[in-house]
């Protein structure tokens, strides 16, 4: 995966969790929440973009 299309994906998700977090009204605990759920995702997203980690799909169980 080239770098400018990571680079890409980190701001369009930046910026849309800057917009939930200051234009949704929610409880704190809730973004709390919501903000440590998308970093994680983001992180094993980052892990999986450049080959530190094996994707889901290639997990397979049983025959």
């Amino acid at each position: 995966m080239p770098l400018i299309n990571v680079v890409v994906m980190l701001v369009v998700v930046g910026i849309l969790l800057w917009a939930v977090n200051n234009y949704i009204p929610m409880d704190g605990k809730i973004k709390n929440i919501l903000n440590i759920v998308v970093v994680i995702a983001v992180i094993f997203w980052l892990l999986q973009a450049f080959g530190l980690v094996i994707a889901m799909s290639d997990i397979h169980i049983g025959r």
